[in-house]
């Protein structure tokens, strides 16, 4: 008799699953948001996450650069805290991790783990002391930008602005320690919102395996925030001949899933940018800023009327990374509570997360191919970084340790 084969639902209980990106710390800081309330039109709570068997969840320290200018660390600590308040007000069902082995022993005694990862290397301030701290407080990966460029890398934001000064090679002797400094602390090098130019001189300097924490499959949605099919087989080549490579953490964005919605949402621009101006008209008459928060409250009502791209769009992502470079090279990173509600239909928090393992065993994934997607992939790369860390603090290999 042959061996029963699992359905979607026991292989999804099954797995360890994890997301590296989600923007739920700006809710926590700013709007009073408590894992515990109801969704309130976000994407993440405690509720969602139980019934969706997520169990790790790297939560994005991001510092918006123009609202917070000069006040990049103040504005990252405080993100930084009110997560760690979170767990805090949680722990009973919370547990703060920093570590491979801190997720899985918080899925052993049935806890969610919160990570921390840093969205944007404006927030290190130009220093790589700053870097340590925020790795001596938890943070564990670090996007090298935000859409936008900083002194030392180039984003794929701002790259066509003329005003925007921008490096020579992808990343100056400055970004190259950043990113060595980041091998010898054990923080996870993350991709996602570079340049393509950037990208291909971080993963030539990284020692360890590279990570793209939130990105997707430019061959299916030709978004710059995207990456090339050469981008993804480079990306699945870093961290030496000993490694396993790096892993691409599919992003649930409407935006970058689909082209229709692209090209819809594109053909929108003008009058959302006339909005802007009288929306910046009037908050400058009634002596206010004009802010981050206020543009993506116009984005939202505008992106509200294009027609969300079907379930199927965010699988063919996977998939075409898997078949691309192997199972072994794609993740989840969602973008909950960064997108709004502009996810594919279907996908509504991460209650809906069952659903991507249904989808996966339909088109044939194994239970053993479904799991290293919803989690395995992303905590092997978790542990190649530190064991490289372990390495070069071993044999002394990084260069000046204390160098800014």
């Amino acid at each position: 008799m042959p061996p029963k084969v699992p359905t979607p639902a026991q292989v999804h209980r099954s797995a360890l699953v994890v997301d590296t990106h989600a923007d739920t710390p700006q809710r926590f800081a700013d709007d009073g948001f408590d894992l515990d309330d109801p969704l309130q039109g976000g994407q993440l709570n405690l509720a969602s996450i139980h019934k969706g068997n997520l169990g790790a969840q790297f939560f994005s320290i991001w510092v918006e650069p123009t609202l917070y200018n000069g006040q990049f660390a103040r504005r990252t600590l405080e993100l930084i805290d009110a997560v760690k308040r979170q767990v805090a007000d949680h722990s009973r069902h919370v547990v703060f991790v920093a570590t491979p082995e801190g997720v899985e022993r918080a899925h052993r005694t049935r806890k969610f783990a919160a990570l921390m990862g840093i969205e944007g290397g404006h927030s290190i301030e130009n220093s790589l002391a700053l870097l340590r701290q925020y790795h001596a407080l938890g943070v564990r990966y670090m996007t090298l930008t935000w859409s936008n460029s900083n002194d030392w890398a180039d984003s794929s934001g701002d790259l066509d602005d003329p005003a925007v000064p921008h490096t020579k090679n992808g990343l100056t002797g400055f970004g190259e320690r950043v990113v060595r400094e980041m091998n010898r602390l054990g923080m996870m090098v993350d991709i996602s919102h570079v340049s393509d130019r950037t990208f291909y001189r971080a993963v030539a300097i990284s020692r360890a395996p590279v990570l793209a924490s939130h990105s997707n499959a430019r061959a299916l949605c030709d978004h710059p925030r995207n990456m090339t099919d050469d981008m993804i087989r480079a990306l699945a080549n870093t961290g030496g001949p000993n490694s396993k490579g790096g892993v691409v953490q599919v992003n649930f964005f409407s935006g970058f899933l689909s082209q229709a919605y692209r090209d819809a949402w594109k053909a929108r621009m003008p009058e959302v940018d006339a909005a802007d101006a009288v929306a910046h008209k009037k908050a400058k008459v009634a002596g206010r800023k004009f802010t981050h928060a206020d543009k993506e409250q116009i984005r939202r009502r505008y992106m509200d009327k294009i027609s969300r791209p079907p379930f199927s769009a965010l699988i063919d992502h996977i998939d075409h990374i898997a078949k691309l470079v192997g199972v072994d090279h794609v993740g989840l990173g969602s973008d909950f509570d960064g997108v709004s509600n502009q996810l594919p239909k279907g996908l509504d928090s991460a209650a809906d997360l069952p659903k991507i393992t249904r989808a996966l065993m339909e088109r044939e994934y194994s239970a053993d191919d479904c799991r290293k997607i919803l989690g395995a992939n992303l905590l092997r790369v978790f542990r190649e970084v530190e064991a490289v860390s372990k390495e070069l603090n071993t044999a002394g290999s990084s260069g000046p340790r204390h160098r800014v």
